[in-house]
């Protein structure tokens, strides 16, 4: 991707979670998180050396519902875990808050469109 794209690192998560702790939280082996991780089926990135998650994608003890969806469709279009990560946490006025936050909520299909035309 261009050099404008924020990462992870230039629009950091309210919390970040260890991967033990995103397993002990979803109540599921390590190893599955990893496998999870691979899969795209949540999005971790290295901070100050340690693979962590933003605690925003692990709501209610589950996973966002419609992140696999955009990690597949992000990582599609050229972005890495670091660029997925500060694209889904860069405030939009017009969501508004984070597309992380509108996951969440009634905007979900918003923001899968707004992913899907990155690619174009």
């Amino acid at each position: 991707m261009t050099d404008s794209v924020p990462t992870a690192s230039d629009v950091p998560a309210r919390e970040w979670l260890t991967l033990p702790a995103v397993a002990e939280l979803l109540d599921i082996t390590i190893s599955k998180v990893h496998q999870m991780i691979r899969e795209g089926a949540l999005i971790a990135v290295r901070r100050d050396g340690i693979r962590m998650v933003p605690a925003e994608l692990v709501a209610n003890r589950t996973v966002l519902k419609h992140l696999p969806g955009i990690v597949t469709v992000l990582r599609d279009s050229g972005y890495n875990d670091e660029e997925a990560l500060g694209w889904l946490f860069t405030p939009d006025d017009t969501l508004p808050g984070t597309p992380a936050v509108a996951l969440g909520g009634d905007l979900a299909t918003e923001v899968k469109r707004r992913a899907q035309a990155l690619g174009f």
